[in-house]
C-alpha cells in the first residue's frame, strides 16, 4: 500500500510558502507563479497556517478587503491538518473527503517536508488500481500459475 513518502518521492519535496506578515496580494503572486491553490504561511520553520484561493475569496472580496492591504495571518485557516509521511494514500483520501480539504502539509519531526494535493492522492490511487488490475489479468490469463 502507497504511503505519502512514496508520493513525494514521485512528486518532490517543494513547499510554497510564505510568512504571516506577507500580503494577501504577494501570496497570490506566488500561487500565480508557481500555478498552485495554496501556500503554507510559515513563521520561520514552524506551520501556522495556510492561505487557499477559497480563503481569497471568502475573506477578502466577499467582505471588501483588499489584498495589497490584508496580510496574509488575517485571511489564512490558522487550524491545519497534516499528515506523517508513513500514513497511507487511503487515509489522507478518508481526512480530505471528511474535511473537505485540498492540501496536506507532511510534518516529520515538527517539519513541513512537503504537501500532498488532492490530485496527488487521486492519480496514487489510480496508479495503484492500475497495477493490481495488470497483476489480475496477469493471473487470470495463465501468467500466475505454473504452467
Amino acid at each position: 500500500m502507497k504511503t505519502v513518502n512514496d508520493m513525494l518521492r514521485d512528486k518532490g519535496h517543494s513547499v510554497w510558502f510564505v510568512a504571516p506578515d506577507a500580503t494577501v496580494f504577494e501570496a497570490l503572486e506566488l500561487m500565480a507563479a508557481k500555478n498552485v491553490g495554496a501556500v503554507l504561511v510559515l513563521d520561520g520553520d514552524r506551520l501556522v497556517g495556510i492561505m487557499s484561493e477559497r480563503d481569497y475569496a471568502r475573506k477578502v472580496i466577499l467582505l471588501g478587503k483588499t489584498s495589497k492591504d490584508t496580510p496574509v495571518s488575517e485571511i489564512m485557516t490558522g487550524r491545519v491538518l497534516y499528515v506523517g509521511a508513513d500514513q497511507t494514500i487511503q487515509e489522507c483520501m478518508a481526512l480530505m473527503t471528511e474535511k473537505r480539504i485540498r492540501h496536506l502539509p507532511v510534518m516529520e519531526g515538527g517539519r513541513v517536508i512537503g504537501v500532498v494535493t488532492i490530485g496527488d492522492v487521486g492519480r496514487a490511487i489510480i496508479s495503484d488500481q492500475q497495477f493490481m488490475l495488470a497483476q489480475l489479468e496477469h493471473y487470470i490469463t495463465g501468467g500466475g500459475q505454473g504452467s
